[in-house]
């Protein structure tokens, strides 16, 4: 049993090398723009202080801050880390191709450019859609409630992790129908299969906000709300790409399956008849 996994075995170790070679080398570049990727990152919760610092209208304003001797290195290193991995994401996705390629038929290895481009631009799409609309809000609301009695000081360490969580969580969140397409494309699911299970779907992207998000409701919506939408497009997707087969149809087939039936069991009555 061993040595047939073996060559499979030997193919994911080739693929998972080759993979973080490309994000070691990403960092390795990211590492030297860290203070641009830095500012990029912090503009978000940099707004949300001022806001809150004309709000408030106290003398002391927020300040983002680090309680580590080598915090600033540290920082530096997670926030090149995060960006080798954003741009090592088509790299990554193709060596999933790669590995899972031998196990389909030659049209559906012709899908590799969709998969590694789909993958990517939904996955970045996520990462915009939370830069640019759920953390203005998010971050503007958790440092005003309460700025009236204190002042907002956020360490940076803390503030890294917990921005790279949302990125990433959205990125993961808006591949949803890349994988669809894709499961539909192994005959795997129907739109059928993901309307039925539409009513379980709300409730796992509910609790997936609240693990990936803020513990307020604002923010934990704002992703919800795009994940309800984007399960409602996997749906029209997958009704392109394998449609369930029509109910009518499978009615039609049933009542021309009764016929035969009653036939049979009236050809069995007679025979039982004749030959007692």
């Amino acid at each position: 049993m061993f040595e047939d996994i073996k060559p499979h075995l030997a193919e994911l170790r080739k693929r998972l090398g080759i993979s973080v070679l490309t994000v070691f080398v990403m960092f390795a570049i990211a590492f030297i723009f860290h203070n641009a990727i830095l500012e990029w990152i912090t503009q978000p919760l940099n707004d949300a202080l001022t806001v809150v610092a004309k709000i408030s209208k106290k003398a002391a304003e927020g300040m983002i801050t680090t309680h580590q001797v080598g915090g600033a290195f540290f920082v530096a290193l997670k926030v090149s880390f995060f960006a080798g991995l954003l741009a090592s994401l088509p790299i990554i996705l193709y060596q999933i191709w790669l590995f899972v390629a031998p196990g389909l038929y030659d049209n559906e290895k012709k899908m590799v450019m969709p998969f590694v481009f789909g993958g990517s631009t939904m996955f970045l799409i996520g990462v915009l859609f939370a830069y640019y609309i759920v953390t203005p809000f998010g971050f503007q609301f958790l440092i005003t409630f309460g700025s009236f009695l204190y002042t907002p000081l956020i360490n940076i360490e803390d503030y890294v992790g917990f921005f790279t969580k949302i990125m990433f969580g959205f990125g993961l969140a808006f591949e949803l129908p890349v994988f669809a397409y894709f499961l539909a494309l192994l005959g795997l699911v129907t739109d059928r299969t993901l309307i039925d299970f539409f009513k379980y779907a709300i409730i796992i992207i509910f609790l997936v906000a609240a693990l990936l998000t803020p513990p307020d409701i604002l923010t934990q919506l704002l992703m919800a709300a795009p994940l309800v939408m984007l399960y409602g497009a996997s749906i029209l997707i997958v009704r392109m790409v394998n449609p369930a087969a029509p109910e009518e149809e499978e009615e039609d087939e049933d009542e021309n399956d009764r016929p035969d039936e009653r036939t049979r069991s009236k050809k069995q009555l007679l025979d039982d008849v004749e030959n007692p």
